[in-house]
């Protein structure tokens, strides 16, 4: 049995109750580890060890702090193995793509936030009122709250900026999935990492997460997961006037038009939907085609989806692993039945694998319109939904409907209309002719139920900093 400890001021630590929670297996559905089970105590030896921390990180020359980013990274990378193995365990991916996929972004994480540091610069202004320069100071203590869907990929994502723009940071991963997050604390205790500056403290919401973002030493915090949970960050964040990033669901469009290259691209359509069983909240769980093609596309994507491998996340032919848990298993199972009970036809899938994990097949259906349950709220497992539209205004229609507005993908060859249709959806993010090809500059968030505010490259620095303008006049 492994123990998952906190990261405390440059030390693995026990949880000052004493208490442990069960760490699940998702391939077999057993317990393989324990999870320090945080509380306030916790929380309160972090903020202090960052409180200390603070002033002489903040101090260090930038080039200094990324160094000692680009050292974390290259102690990651020189044990790429170690933490793909060991999230694939925790999480039920497949081996390849934690290997390939989300280890390697890791290291990209504090590779690129590491360059930033050098190259984050402020404004200055000059011609229209005197001079005018910006400062742009570290804020001091900020949390991070990152998801079980992709564990140290989203993790590193939040805490890289964040220390390379000069705060000292308390990191709360997932107690679903808390291995890696505690395994790269062990390592920048390892190569000497300055204590206080980057403290893991694990546990449950109400325990760990509510007394970090009511902390008043705490600046700011940098949140992705569900829907919910983000409105109660921006409820208790709210009267403290803190600042907060929320980063939440998706129920993301791929609007497939009949001049599209759809099948040569087929692969990649299909890894939209059903990549890492569903979990990512950018995946294309929507299938809006247009009429004229939309019989052939809906037997390609059965086909494919019907071509995944479910096995253990171990085994390298597996391209279909596990649901993360028991509760989100209970919950895609739910969504399916509802998805039946208003009418949807399930072409595919649509039911639990008989095995020893969490396993659900791979899901097409179709027969459900905007309005449906199944097509506004999110399900976050290998399911996808079809629907056929007329034309450009129809496919509009059906991509805006919802409440959430991350991210689509628009295929087709004719570039005027997927700019122009760019410019009209009601997301953060759109892809023409690709899925999830990620420039790390470029601002990563959502608009409505998908979020607030925006990561990535200096919108996350601009986050983590405070501007200061000094104005000076010029007689």
């Amino acid at each position: 049995m492994r123990y998952f400890r906190h990261c405390i001021d440059g030390q693995s630590r026990d949880p000052a109750s004493g208490r442990w929670l069960d760490v699940y297996d998702p391939a077999n559905a057993q317990a393989y580890a324990k999870v320090a089970a945080g509380d306030a105590a916790d929380v309160e030896a972090a903020i202090a060890a960052a409180g200390q921390a603070f002033p002489a990180w903040a101090g260090l020359p930038h080039s200094e702090r990324a160094r000692w980013l680009e050292k974390l990274a290259d102690a990651l990378e020189a044990r790429l193995d170690a933490f793909a193995q060991a999230e694939s365990e925790d999480a039920g991916k497949p081996i390849r793509l934690a290997r390939e996929v989300e280890i390697p972004r890791a290291v990209a994480n504090l590779r690129f936030f590491a360059h930033a540091a050098t190259q984050f610069a402020s404004e200055s202004h000059h011609g229209q009122a005197g001079l005018n320069y910006t400062l742009r100071s570290p804020l001091g203590v900020v949390a991070t709250i990152s998801p079980w869907n992709l564990p140290l990929y989203l993790f590193t994502w939040k805490i890289a900026p964040a220390l390379a723009a000069g705060n000292a940071v308390v990191a709360k991963p997932s107690e679903v999935t808390p291995a890696t997050a505690t395994m790269l604390g062990e390592l920048a205790i390892e190569i000497g990492f300055p204590a206080g500056v980057l403290n893991i403290v694990h546990g449950l919401g109400p325990q760990v997460g509510e007394p970090l973002v009511n902390h008043d030493a705490v600046r700011a915090v940098s949140f992705t997961g569900s829907t919910g949970v983000g409105q109660r960050i921006a409820a208790l964040a709210a009267p403290r006037l803190k600042k907060v990033s929320l980063e939440l669901g998706g129920k993301n469009p791929t609007l497939v038009f009949a001049d599209s290259d759809w099948r040569a691209q087929l692969d990649t359509l299909a890894r939209s939907a059903f990549q890492n069983s569903g979990q990512i909240c950018l995946c294309g769980s929507r299938l809006l085609v247009e009429r004229s093609i939309y019989a052939e596309v809906r037997e390609a994507m059965v086909e494919r989806a019907q071509a995944l491998h479910a096995g253990a996340p171990a085994d390298e032919a597996t391209t279909l692993g596990p649901l993360v848990s028991q509760a989100h298993y209970d919950k895609v199972l739910l969504a399916l039945a509802r998805a039946r009970e208003e009418g949807g036809q399930v072409l595919c899938g649509g039911h639990a694998l008989e095995r020893a994990g969490w396993y659900v097949a791979p899901t097409v259906i179709e027969g459900l319109g905007p309005d449906s349950v199944s097509n506004r709220e999110e399900i976050f497992g290998p399911v996808v939904t079809l629907q056929p539209f007329d034309d450009d205004s129809h496919a509009l229609a059906l991509a805006n409907a919802g409440d959430y507005g991350l991210s689509a993908s628009i295929w087709t060859r004719d570039l005027n209309r997927a700019h122009r249709l760019a410019a009209q959806l009601r997301v953060g993010m759109v892809w023409i002719n690709t899925w999830l090809q990620r420039d790390l500059r470029t601002p990563f968030g959502g608009v409505g139920a998908s979020g607030l505010g925006r990561e990535g490259g200096a919108e996350a620095m601009r986050f983590f900093t405070d501007a200061k303008n000094v104005g000076l006049h010029l007689g």
